[in-house]
């Protein structure tokens, strides 16, 4: 097999995975500034490092963000989500109380849906944005 960074390695498996994420915030409220999205990006790393997967891509706009994660086998999406909204909920109503809070409806800060979708890790944002951006019917129908 030839070498290729992407391709990792564990006792049982070879992979390249990769996921492109969008979460968007309770009824599409304009909430994030460009300070609070370092910071969400800042945590988002996080998370990902400790569930052994790496955050390639990251952008957002006022009321959502788009992340492209490359994560091992061993990773449920479904877990990797959960933990990438939770904690960054958490953080982010606690370091941004009084600019959150106006937008917060019942503790929420995230939909609780998402838009995930495969992706190849040679794929540029520009081109995942161009099949499933965040102005996609699609994906604007999965997210209410």
């Amino acid at each position: 097999m030839a070498d290729n960074a992407d391709i990792r390695t564990g006792r049982q498996a070879i992979w390249d995975l990769h996921v492109q994420l969008v979460f968007v915030t309770k009824y599409r409220r304009y909430v994030f500034t460009d300070d609070m999205l370092k910071t969400c990006e800042n945590i988002m790393r996080d998370v990902c490092k400790n569930f052994g997967a790496t955050l390639e891509e990251f952008s957002g706009g006022a009321n959502h963000v788009y992340l492209l994660v490359g994560y091992p086998a061993t990773v449920a999406v479904s877990k990797l989500v959960n933990s990438l909204k939770g904690v960054s909920s958490r953080i982010l109503r606690r370091d941004y109380a009084d600019e959150i809070a106006p937008y917060l409806l019942d503790g929420h800060l995230w939909s609780r849906s998402y838009y995930a979708g495969s992706a190849s890790g040679a794929l540029s944002q520009a081109a995942l944005t161009g099949y499933t951006g965040i102005n996609s019917p699609a994906v604007l129908a999965c997210l209410g």
